[in-house]
């Protein structure tokens, strides 16, 4: 029985035989056993992954879980099967360099180096599976998992490399790492924006500042729209025109912006919109100019009742009529804030639940702002729009009825008409 030693020689021992000098005879027997190795490892490798890939995919067809579906998207089983070959050609490059102690020691120096590589791509696999399987998880999907997978990663990297440098120097770990000590405010400026991302994301999701599928905007950034991924460095955003917008992930906690997720949340969406009454229009409103008003369905009722109000309040207190001014009486813009408020109670798109206000507010050089505060029951962004167009919509057409006017700023065409009169 020959040993390992004994048949790495024996092409070497039968070419000294044959008469070829004895430094060729290295050579060619080392190249041959290195061609042998690496075809032995190769199939070794594609055997391996083979069987592990038939393994898993055999094992995923029968489980109710969609963990081992990770597994084998994100290359677990291939990674593992790397591992046996390397392991065969850590233990098999002395032989086969016997005669080359120096590229002995290279070439074990890089498997150990390579073998490193190896077991931080499997780590890597593992962990991307634990992420596509955490974002399935309904009360995990909205976390900044990638954030914390990263920084893992960075943390692994740094060790590996480190791991490497040391097998490459002969210099022993903890010796490294005193030295890097006094190199550790250049490593702190190299990886600042990656200290900062990851205590942002950290905070961010203590906090629950903002998660996946949250709608905000971020005017320093121009973004406007749904969050679609945040990680350790950035955060990305697609807004609403389906461009993407990256933030810097400490920016979430060092700027302003704004976030819908309550809007999103609640039972209603904000309109809030006002119409600007010109003051000259704004009048009392005489006995006979009452009368026509009282034909206005929705608010008939209110005339009747706040017009016999006000008469028993002028009569009881003599108040003299002959003059509007005197006494209480009834506004066009009065009637018309009763009429906005009344509408909006009685349109099926408004939430009852909510508030509903029609509110005057303080006088500007352009008029009255009348404004309309209420909340649209259905929050998707095209229906609250059509709901608050179709809402003022008939406002605007309203306006003239109650003889009040719009205040608008004059144009081209007002400025003829003026000249031709």
């Amino acid at each position: 029985m020959y040993s390992l030693n004994q048949v790495s020689s024996l092409l070497y021992n039968y070419l000294v035989e044959i008469g070829l000098d004895d430094v060729y005879a290295k050579y060619l027997n080392t190249l041959t056993l290195l061609l042998l190795l690496i075809l032995v490892l190769y199939i070794f490798d594609y055997i391996l992954r083979k069987i592990f890939i038939s393994v898993f995919a055999k094992f995923t067809s029968l489980s109710k879980t969609n963990f081992d579906d990770f597994l084998v998207k994100n290359k677990v089983p291939r990674n593992i099967a790397h591992i046996v070959p390397i392991i065969i050609a850590y233990n098999t490059i002395p032989y086969v360099f016997n005669d080359f102690p120096n590229a002995q020691i290279v070439i074990l120096k890089g498997l150990e180096v390579f073998g490193i590589i190896l077991t931080l791509w499997v780590i890597r696999s593992l962990l991307n599976t634990l992420k596509d399987f955490f974002k399935t998880i309904p009360n995990l999907k909205d976390k900044p998992i990638d954030s914390y997978i990263q920084v893992f990663m960075i943390f692994l990297w740094s060790i590996g490399i480190l791991l490497a440098i040391s097998i490459l120097t002969d210099i022993e770990l903890w010796k490294f790492l005193t030295g890097l000590g006094t190199a550790s405010a250049v490593i702190l400026l190299i990886f600042k924006d990656t200290i900062l991302g990851f205590v942002a994301s950290i905070q961010v999701s203590i906090n629950d500042m903002v998660r996946i599928g949250d709608w905000i905007s971020f005017d320093n950034y121009g973004a406007d729209g749904d969050v679609v991924e945040i990680n350790l460095a950035t955060v990305k955003v697609r807004n609403f025109d389906n461009t993407i917008t990256t933030i810097p992930t400490y920016a979430l906690i060092s700027d302003s912006f704004k976030n819908w997720r309550g809007m999103t949340n609640s039972p209603g969406r904000r309109i809030k919109r006002a119409l600007i009454i010109k003051q000259e229009s704004i009048k009392f409103l005489a006995p006979k100019e009452i009368q026509k008003f009282k034909k206005i369905s929705l608010i008939t009722d209110y005339i009747i009742g706040r017009q016999e109000n006000i008469t028993d309040y002028n009569k009881s207190n003599n108040i003299d009529k002959s003059i509007l001014i005197n006494g209480r009486n009834l506004t066009n813009i009065g009637l018309f804030r009763k009429y906005a408020d009344t509408y909006l109670k009685n349109h099926s798109a408004i939430n009852k639940n909510m508030i509903i206000m029609v509110r005057q507010l303080a006088p500007t050089p352009q008029g009255i702002p009348l404004e309309v505060y209420a909340f649209s029951s259905d929050k998707r962004w095209e229906n609250y729009e059509y709901i608050m167009s179709d809402i003022f919509d008939h406002l605007l057409a309203a306006i003239p009825f109650f003889d009040l006017e719009l205040f608008e700023l004059p144009s081209s065409t007002s400025f003829k008409t003026t000249t031709k009169s």
